[in-house]
């Protein structure tokens, strides 16, 4: 029987809803970067370095052409709590973040900010930067925003010698689907562009969860999930894939745009 064309098509639908659906993020224009900064507020300054950057930095920031990505505080004391402030920025290339801070430093507003809010001492203790390009499976860094405030998870594994390919491969081809499955939200996967940052042997990424109970609840099911348990034995025959492996629960800031 010769079916008319959308007929046909039609019968194709419940198959097609089988089929695996990418949670990759779009491609990045060519030469994008990410900047992962860290700030430990010195003793005392969290709250002056928060209302530094939400009453000035952020708009001075893309003002020289930086994107705001996220801004999160530890949640846990250990981690630094409320003195240790976590930011991601993007710009469109390395030179254009090396000239966006240029023009950012030597602007007159930033530095009559800085002179006022230092007036009484250095608010700010210590600084870490780590450049980072998006992985090919990276998932958006707002995917899921817009909702009620959310829990967030910074992790940063150092893959055992000669494994980071084979550990992306694991994230790629499954380990990120299971998050899914589990509740938990896939946002940014990326490596560091310099070799003093871990270029080469390290995988950045972040997660996302409706609350802290829900995180606990999501790495369990995780963890006891048949499929992770296959992928994680047959992608181990030779050895573990993972040398080091660090988790820092955040929450946003209250000027983040993702929350």
């Amino acid at each position: 029987m010769n079916l008319p064309r959308f007929l046909r098509f039609s019968a194709l639908l419940p198959w097609l809803a089988l089929l695996p659906v990418s949670a990759a993020a779009p491609a990045e224009a060519p030469g994008t970067v990410y900047e992962l900064r860290t700030y430990v507020a010195a003793p005392g300054k969290g709250e002056a370095l928060l209302a530094r950057f939400r009453e000035h930095t952020t708009r001075l920031f893309e003002r020289h052409g930086m994107v705001n990505v996220g801004y999160w505080l530890a949640a846990d004391a250990k981690d630094g709590g409320a003195e240790k402030l976590i930011y991601l920025l993007r710009h469109r290339s390395r030179d254009a973040a090396k000239a966006s801070w240029q023009g950012f430093l030597a602007d007159p507003d930033w530095r009559a900010v800085a002179k006022a809010t230092e007036a009484g001492g250095k608010i700010v203790a210590s600084i870490e930067s780590v450049f980072l390009a998006a992985t090919d499976f990276s998932a958006l860094m707002d995917a899921g925003n817009g909702g009620a405030e959310r829990v967030f998870e910074l992790r940063t594994y150092v893959a055992a010698p000669g494994k980071l390919s084979a550990l992306d491969s694991r994230f790629r081809d499954h380990t990120r689907a299971i998050f899914a499955r589990q509740g938990m939200t896939n946002l940014g996967y990326f490596h560091p562009v310099d070799e003093k940052s871990g270029a080469g042997t390290t995988l950045i990424y972040f997660l996302a969860y409706p609350s802290r109970e829900a995180a606990a609840a999501a790495w369990k099911g995780f963890r006891d999930d048949p499929a992770w348990v296959k992928a994680r034995t047959a992608s181990e025959k030779d050895g573990k894939l993972t040398a080091k492996v660090t988790s820092v629960y955040l929450r946003p800031a209250d000027f983040s745009r993702i929350r």
